[in-house]
């Protein structure tokens, strides 16, 4: 079951690929470096208030789907789902009018904004659709949904700008637009399933005080994301911001695709096999899961740090794209402490209820990341700003797999993330014997195919995570799928 969720959720990491890498390479070409750099702290702090507003809510929603089903409480369970949603998007979005038109800021600034926070409540809606079907384990209805507000939102926001004078403001007016599509063709349908019970009031404050310490620890997660950004242009300005936001959205995008395919299959899961059948079950869910996620991140974080220049030759705009490469191979080595800490150890939180503990931990890993950007930032410009990172990941994951693991032990497998390992290692010496070509593209092409193709070798002759049974699996979707 758990090839079979992986392949169902592979387009909408897809289409997160194309939307990650190409959003950097068009908009860092079509808009001014100062202008990049303001739509990047724009969709930040659009993020930062979306998880403090609206995502305890969306982990509610995923970590109570199968106890309510299984307690046939399904109806009720949407019905407090869609009330919540709709008194908090409510009263959110007319405190964010009004402070927007107070605000002493320009017409042009408040108009990107009033676009990115229409984006963020309408967005939150589809979030809870989509986590409902996904916790329902409607992979293929999730993939499509998803996929079309992300290729949507992009195609929509490369529209606005090319035939307005929109600017930053664009990007923002396309996301919403593909947003608002995906939630009118699916929400009024989970909707019609729902019905009040007598346990909507409980329900609701059950889901509250498990949601907010995880919505919580998730601001923290974002602070250490993208908070530096917010200090980069207070040091050095919105250009350098800019420069920094593309180096970090090419590496960390890369991983953070792979481990958001492999935790939003796995999730549900984990979650699914422990509510149904017990601790045992769930651990050997979590033990594939953490061979895969070294099986797939331990090679794309070694990639992307080998090829960071010819990447950022081809994917960023020629101003700020030497700066954006110096970054990336640090961004590269956090994206993937990152990864495993969020889409794996971290479920040991989630499995056993223990949400505010996780909190505190991404607490003090937020600080000290903050902390360390206002030491190194004004000494080592944006390289300060990557050194922060991988220093606050790398305290975090650690402080999470010890801690973690005295509420639920989420397995190691040492044999799986050796053999990943030793073919990362002969995929690297490959790549380093590679000549360097003056064409970026040709450049990264060549390490890239080379690399690839030598690690895929070495993989199946580990066979690390038992990854040649998944050569007969893909067949067998295609031959399904075609019937």
């Amino acid at each position: 079951m758990l090839n079979r969720h992986l392949i169902a959720y592979l387009p909408v990491y897809l289409a997160q690929a194309l939307v990650g890498f190409g959003s950097v390479a068009v908009f860092t070409r079509i808009l001014e470096p100062s202008e990049y750099g303001r739509y990047v702290l724009i969709l930040a702090g659009a993020a930062l208030a979306a998880t403090l507003i609206f995502t305890w809510l969306d982990a509610a929603v995923a970590r109570h789907h199968a106890r309510s089903d299984a307690r046939g409480n399904l109806p009720g369970h949407l019905w407090t789902a869609w009330r919540l949603y709709g008194g908090v998007a409510l009263s959110a979005s007319i405190i964010a009018v009004i402070v927007l038109w107070l605000a002493p800021i320009g017409i042009t600034l408040k108009t990107a904004i009033g676009f990115a926070i229409a984006n963020t409540v309408i967005k939150s809606g589809l979030a809870v659709a989509l986590e409902t079907r996904r916790a329902a384990g409607e992979a293929w209805r999730y993939s499509l949904l998803e996929t079309f507000t992300l290729a949507g939102g992009f195609a929509f926001g490369i529209v606005f700008i090319m035939a307005s004078d929109l600017g930053a403001v664009g990007p923002f007016a396309g996301m919403a637009l593909a947003a608002l599509i995906a939630f009118l063709v699916d929400g009024p349908v989970l909707f019609s399933k729902s019905k009040r019970d007598r346990a909507d009031a409980p329900r609701a404050y059950a889901y509250l005080a498990y949601g907010a310490p995880v919505a919580v620890s998730l601001i923290f997660e974002h602070l250490l994301s993208v908070g530096d950004r917010f200090i980069i242009a207070g040091f050095l300005g919105e250009a350098s911001t800019g420069a920094y936001a593309a180096g970090y959205g090419v590496a960390d995008r890369s991983l953070s695709i792979i481990f958001l395919w492999l935790g939003a299959t796995t999730g549900p899961l984990l979650i699914t096999a422990y509510e149904h059948h017990g601790r045992e079950a769930a651990q050997e869910v979590a033990h594939r899961t953490a061979g895969l996620m070294a099986l797939l991140g331990l090679p794309a974080a070694a990639g992307l740090a080998l090829v960071a220049e010819p990447a950022a030759r081809l994917l960023i705009g020629a101003e700020i794209a030497m700066a954006a490469a110096t970054v990336m191979p640090l961004i590269a080595l956090s994206g993937l402490m990152n990864g495993i800490m969020t889409h794996y150890f971290h479920e040991a939180f989630v499995l056993g209820r223990k949400p505010r503990v996780m909190a505190g931990v991404m607490l003090i890993a937020a600080a000290v990341n903050l902390g360390l950007n206002f030491v190194l930032i004004p000494t080592m410009g944006i390289v300060g700003a990557g050194f922060s990172t991988v220093l606050a990941y790398g305290a975090a994951l650690v402080a999470c797999i010890f801690i973690g693991r005295r509420i639920f032990v989420m397995p190691i497998p040492i044999s799986d993330w050796a053999k990943a390992a030793l073919a990362t290692v002969w995929m690297a010496v490959v790549i380093l014997a590679l000549p360097s070509l003056e064409i970026a593209a040709l450049d990264l092409g060549l390490k890239i195919i080379a690399g690839g193709l030598c690690y895929v070798v070495a993989a199946l002759a580990l066979n690390v995570v038992d990854c040649r049974s998944w050569i007969g699996l893909v067949r067998t979707e295609a031959t399904e799928i075609e019937a």
